[in-house]
């Protein structure tokens, strides 16, 4: 059903319908694109929609939106962008509770290919499967989803603090804004509104782009929590920051050079609270960004909340 009715979405050349206020965006576009608004669809849909932002279209048809993927090379704001390694074990990047970071290699249960079959993984025991099921998850409490923690949509279960999660990336605003540029081209691709596409993304620039941000509550049953995960010196900071309550955050160190393909640093240096980062911008390879010229109004209103802050012109590597 969700092929038949992208199928009239395409050949219409339109979006959906304005969404109602008082709905949700999932609960909203679960109904609209399959026909019914049930834990198991709201959950389908969030595998579609996290799916694609990570590895780019590979539903067909779709509305015409194309996706890069958040897994492949693009460019920001003309600025090379690389986030492989923070998911392939190339970076000592993952917090597991120590002074440094650890390698985990989150795509060790068949990559992209499971995920090109709307599923997370091929079994499920593996980094893979938990990171894309916490993944779907997650998005769908960010989305309104109102049957996670049903039958068929599981509750939340990972970390209830990503600035902590993140402690070991030191990631900036470009390697965030490419990251909310791919969610907001994704949900895009399925028809979702160019409103609700800026609503998403001003959401994520709220809970996550405003380095030293105060403890913020996303998943209710978790309370208030340390959120911020764009945590190098470039970031925007935060008005009401909390800088001194945020562990510092570290430049991953390199566990594998040739995967982790220039990032990263073989330094400890951190930032938040005193440093310099050791982690130089790539010099951009063109002046275009990899989002096409069909993506544009909806890059724009993922853009919107960074030019609102003066920083680069407007994702979340959420490893959870």
């Amino acid at each position: 059903m969700l092929s038949k009715n992208l199928v009239l979405l395409a050949s219409a050349g339109l979006i959906l319908a304005q969404r109602p206020d008082n709905t949700s965006i999932c609960d909203y576009y679960t109904n609209a694109l399959l026909d019914e608004n049930n834990s198991t669809n709201q959950y389908t849909l969030l595998t579609l929609v996290v799916n694609t932002a990570l590895i780019g279209n590979y539903t067909k048809p779709n509305v015409g939106i194309m996706v890069p993927g958040i897994l492949a090379p693009g460019t920001y704001n003309d600025t090379d962008i690389n986030l492989l390694p923070y998911f392939n074990g190339a970076l000592k990047s993952s917090n597991r509770g120590g002074d440094i970071g650890v390698a985990i290699n989150f795509l060790d249960d068949g990559g992209a290919v499971p995920l090109m079959m709307n599923k997370p993984s091929n079994g499920t025991e593996s980094q893979q499967y938990k990171l894309l099921t916490h993944l779907y998850e997650y998005f769908g409490v960010l989305l309104g989803c109102s049957l996670v923690g049903t039958p068929g949509y599981p509750a939340y279960s990972g970390q209830n603090s990503q600035g902590r999660v993140h402690k070991f990336m030191n990631l900036n605003e470009y390697e965030l804004g490419y990251f909310i540029t791919q969610v907001g081209l994704s949900a895009a691709s399925f028809g979702v509104s160019t409103e609700d596409v800026t609503a998403v993304g001003h959401a994520l620039a709220k809970l996550f782009a405003y380095r030293c941000a105060p403890e913020t509550v996303v998943v209710p049953s978790q309370g208030p929590h340390l959120q911020s995960i764009c945590q190098a010196d470039t970031c925007p900071l935060s008005p009401n920051d909390t800088c001194s309550a945020y562990p510092s955050s570290i430049e991953p160190a390199v566990a594998n050079a040739t995967l982790a393909g220039g990032e990263g640093s073989n330094s400890t240096s951190s930032s938040n609270h005193s440093s310099t980062t050791t982690r130089a911008m790539k010099a951009p390879t063109s002046t275009s960004s990899v989002i096409p010229a069909s993506a544009n109004i909806g890059s724009e209103g993922m853009a919107f909340s960074f030019a609102v802050l003066g920083a680069a012109t407007f994702a979340l590597v959420t490893l959870l």
